[in-house]
C-alpha cells in the first residue's frame, strides 16, 4: 500500500481552497503541484490567507475536523476601527452569528488585541482610509463554522479587513512565505497536531 502524502502550505489571498475551478478564479492547482487525490483538510475562504494542510489521508481529515477533538486554530485579524476591550471580552465569551441552520452562539475562545504582526504584504493590499483607523487582534478557536471569524468580528462592530490563519495546534506559518509548500512526514505532522 502506498504511503500517504502530507503538505503544509501558505495559501495566498484570492485563491479558491480547491484544486478544480471555473477558469476565472485562481485555485490551489495554480500554485501548488501535488499528487492526485491530495486535498485540503478543512478550508480557507477565497478572501482569507494562511495555513492549510494538504493530504490524501482521509483519516486525518476526520480527526482534525471533528469538533470533539478541539484542535486549536489561531488567526490574525485586521479589523476596521480601534477595537475596544468590550468587543474583545464579548468575542471571548461567545457571540451570536448566523449559520445555515439559524442563529448560533459561538463557543468561548481566546481573543486579544495585538501589535501589527510581521506578515508578508497582501496583494492587492487592504484599502487604506485616512479617516478610519484599523487594529489587529489574535483569535484562537477550537471550532470552525463557515466564515466564523468574519461573522464574529462583525457581530461586535468591527468588520474584518484581512484574515490570516497562522496556526493549527503546533504547526504555524513561522518563516513561510505566501505560496510556499513544505512536505512533511506523517509522524511529524501527527506529533505537531497532537494526534495520538
Amino acid at each position: 500500500m502506498l504511503a500517504n502524502n502530507y503538505f503544509i502550505v501558505y495559501k495566498p489571498f484570492q485563491v479558491l481552497c480547491q484544486f478544480s475551478g471555473d477558469g476565472v478564479k485562481k485555485t490551489l492547482a495554480d500554485i501548488f503541484s501535488v499528487p492526485r487525490n491530495v486535498y485540503p483538510v478543512g478550508r480557507l475562504d477565497y478572501d482569507s490567507e494562511g495555513l492549510l494542510i494538504l493530504t490524501d489521508d482521509k483519516q486525518l481529515n476526520a480527526l482534525l475536523l471533528s469538533p470533539k477533538n478541539n484542535h486549536q486554530r489561531e488567526y490574525y485579524v485586521q479589523v476596521e476601527g480601534e477595537i475596544t476591550d468590550d468587543a474583545i471580552n464579548n468575542l471571548c465569551k461567545g457571540v451570536i452569528i448566523t449559520i445555515k441552520s439559524g442563529s448560533y452562539l459561538t463557543q468561548k475562545c481566546k481573543a486579544e488585541k495585538i501589535q501589527t504582526p510581521n506578515l508578508p504584504d497582501r496583494k492587492p493590499p487592504v484599502r487604506f482610509r485616512k479617516t478610519v483607523p484599523d487594529s489587529w487582534i489574535k483569535i484562537i478557536l477550537t471550532e470552525g463554522k463557515n466564515r466564523q471569524v468574519r461573522k464574529m468580528t462583525a457581530a461586535v462592530g468591527f468588520p474584518t479587513l484581512r484574515l490570516i490563519r497562522y496556526r493549527i495546534e503546533l504547526i504555524s506559518l513561522d518563516n513561510m512565505v505566501q505560496g510556499e509548500m513544505k512536505k512533511i512526514s506523517k509522524q511529524e505532522l501527527y506529533n505537531l497536531l497532537q494526534i495520538k
